[in-house]
């Protein structure tokens, strides 16, 4: 009996650890945002399937962790990708925060001005948790091919090694 609940909670924990990241090389189900699960900053719909066409990066950030990953944003830029190859979308996880809304929407206009070619979308109901199973609570960074398929994926703070292997994949895909 120990040995049955023994190898149930080993599966589980493996189970949600292998959730915690998307597939390198598969696709993502199609998801989107609209209305009371979120969107764009302007309040109409974002969908997954405007990723397709280039490289994208895709930073699915909770607000309070949001300076978790500031190494890979500093190591991003110095690679000043043409934004014609590879885009950017900052993901709000709204529903793992206790800040307020208002507060949230005023640093990502501000953010918006000073990046504009980042794309901000809101995710107010934890859709990338559920349909795709990022991290939630966390900082998870993903790349996706032109195709839309998944060339990097992993949550929490990013090592270096895990960096280089991010900006490999991205340089890769790109042909640089």
């Amino acid at each position: 009996m120990y040995r049955k609940f023994f190898l149930a909670l080993v599966y589980a924990v493996v189970s949600s650890a292998a959730s915690a990241e998307l597939l390198v090389g598969g696709k993502p189900a199609e998801l989107g945002l609209e209305g009371e699960s979120g969107g764009l900053l302007d309040g109409s719909a974002w969908s997954s399937a405007s990723l397709i066409g280039r490289v994208h990066l895709l930073m699915y950030v909770d607000p309070d962790e949001s300076k978790l990953n500031a190494r890979v944003e500093e190591m991003l830029a110095t690679q000043k990708y043409d934004p014609s190859q590879v885009g950017s979308v900052g993901v709000v996880n709204m529903a793992a925060t206790w800040k307020p809304g208002f507060a949230i929407d005023m640093i990502l206009k501000s953010k918006q001005e000073k990046f504009p070619n980042t794309i901000y979308v809101r995710d107010k109901a934890k859709v990338f948790v559920k349909q795709w199973g990022l991290t939630d609570d966390s900082y998870p960074v993903v790349a996706l091919g032109r195709e839309g398929q998944v060339l990097f994926s992993a949550g929490g703070k990013l090592a270096d090694s895990q960096i280089t292997t991010l900006i490999e994949a991205i340089d890769g895909e790109i042909g640089r």
